[in-house]
């Protein structure tokens, strides 16, 4: 007991110096992009295209290229993570078979490696349901669907981020109290009029929680649209989801492995992953900012 107090001050020192070491990574890492970068980064940079075998010009098609996969990723795999996490929490009983292997497909595909997606993406998306409708609608000739594109590239993110959507939307849910599903019920609600009223708008912030984590984590993959849908090398826009696009985390990948002269391009990558990072910042900080919103007029 008599040692108790200097344990106490020891956690706390520890903590704190955990902590801090945490903040001084973050701010040397930051730094080192930003310096790196900074002298690069310009208008014109965020503007054009790539020019000069990429060795010069800007990240332009890869920026809106990394946008429309991170936005088509969430509306995919948010609503199917929402749904999916309503009905363990309201719908399943705890002795339910079936919701127990829901619970372990998701812990399963949790702990499944990037690259595995991507693999799943290319077999699955590109060759199978590609190819099928391929030879359904098309020509027999030529391919459209059958190869990688923006829209199985987003399918196969919104694959690998589902686990964290649902987790996260389930928890919430969980932590509305049981009283108030309870009275609403008693005034003659059925209960999906309770799920809808009652217990979604008080675990609406559990959702764009779910949806920040799924961002944040599929905005920075690489390794799964390697096989589903990333071009190395296009300066123009994708016109439809069943067009290659550029992305700048592949980018990034690209210019520091494959270039003739990776020194060369130092400025560019630090450019790339500053991008890269601001929109990432950008995207999270929209949905923290809704997210904000929509509990201080739940609090109203």
């Amino acid at each position: 007991m008599r040692n108790a107090p200097w344990l106490g001050t020891l956690t706390v020192v520890g903590s704190g110096a955990a902590a801090l070491t945490i903040i001084l990574l973050v701010v040397v890492v930051m730094a080192n992009i930003l310096i790196g970068g900074w002298d690069t980064l310009s208008w014109e940079f965020l503007s054009a295209a790539p020019t000069e075998g990429m060795t010069a010009g800007g990240v332009f098609p890869a920026i809106v290229g990394t946008f429309l996969r991170v936005i088509l990723m969430s509306i995919v795999g948010v609503p199917i993570g929402a749904i999916t996490a309503i009905y363990l929490s309201e719908y399943a009983s705890q002795r339910s078979i079936f919701a127990r292997f829901i619970r372990f497909a998701v812990n399963t595909l949790a702990g499944v490696p990037a690259i595995v997606f991507g693999l799943f993406g290319l077999g699955f998306f590109i060759q199978f349901v590609g190819g099928g409708m391929d030879r359904a609608f098309g020509d027999g000739v030529e391919l459209r669907w059958a190869q990688p594109n923006l829209l199985w590239a987003s399918l196969t993110m919104a694959l690998m981020t589902l686990p964290v959507v649902i987790v996260s939307v389930e928890e919430a849910m969980r932590n509305v109290p049981r009283e108030l599903r309870e009275a609403s019920l008693a005034l003659g609600a059925s209960r999906w009029q309770t799920v809808y009223k009652v217990v979604l708008p008080n675990s609406i912030t559990g959702l764009l929680t779910g949806g920040v984590l799924a961002v944040s984590r599929g905005a920075g993959e690489v390794a799964p649209i390697l096989f589903t849908g990333a071009a190395y090398f296009l300066p123009h826009l994708p016109n439809s989801l069943s067009d290659q696009f550029m992305e700048l985390g592949y980018h990034i990948y690209v210019m520091s492995t494959q270039s003739p002269d990776v020194e060369a391009t130092m400025g560019i990558q630090y450019a790339t992953t500053l991008v890269l990072l601001l929109l990432t910042f950008s995207l999270n900080f929209a949905a923290v900012y809704l997210r904000y919103r929509m509990r201080k007029r739940a609090i109203a």
